[in-house]
């Protein structure tokens, strides 16, 4: 009777460590994603004035002004939890950016500007944190994976209703490549 009392007392208390390191890598997965939006939020923040700093060297080049402003405004539209969509739109607004940046070699008198060059230094900065930013959230999201699917763990997961996270990649191969800037 003790025997069988002790062997259910030692199952509850493993569900209960398992349970526990779910919740735990559940919420590092959350706070890692709130990273990535928040890094996201500030480069958002710059565009605006790296749009209206570059308007006035770069009058004719509107329709590429234009696309980064309207990437920017889906990016903010993405819904907080959608990984996959909101990943596909920056990697879409990353490219954008890099063809502003690029404008710079056609206009000399804006490559000397003192805004936009330290617009390009805090986009360069925010650009370096968001890939910070991003792995680590995927590091959040594979342990959280992990658990999931591993057994024991599974079973308790399954029970108590976790799921896998979405890994914050682009799946456009050509978004992976790194705009050419040169100044």
């Amino acid at each position: 009777m003790y025997v069988i009392l002790a062997v259910l007392v030692v199952i509850a208390l493993y569900v209960v460590f398992i349970y526990n390191g779910l919740v735990r890598s559940r919420q590092m997965a959350e706070e890692a994603w709130s990273g990535i939006d928040v890094q996201l939020k500030r480069r958002a923040d710059l565009i605006p004035n790296l749009i209206e700093t570059v308007k006035g060297y770069a009058a004719h080049e509107k329709s590429t002004l234009e696309e980064v402003v309207e990437l920017r405004n889906k990016a903010q539209a993405v819904p907080a939890g959608d990984v996959a969509g909101r990943a596909q739109v920056e990697g879409l607004l990353g490219q954008a950016l890099g063809r502003v940046m690029a404008l710079a070699e056609a206009y000399p008198d804006l490559k000397a500007n003192q805004n936009f060059s330290e617009l390009q230094a805090s986009l360069e900065t925010m650009e370096s944190e968001i890939q910070m930013a991003r792995r680590y959230y995927n590091g959040a999201a594979r342990d959280l994976n992990v658990k999931v699917e591993s057994f024991p763990s599974n079973l308790v997961a399954g029970q108590f209703g976790f799921s896998k996270r979405e890994y914050f990649e682009i799946a456009n191969e050509a978004d992976r490549a790194v705009p050419t800037v040169k100044f």
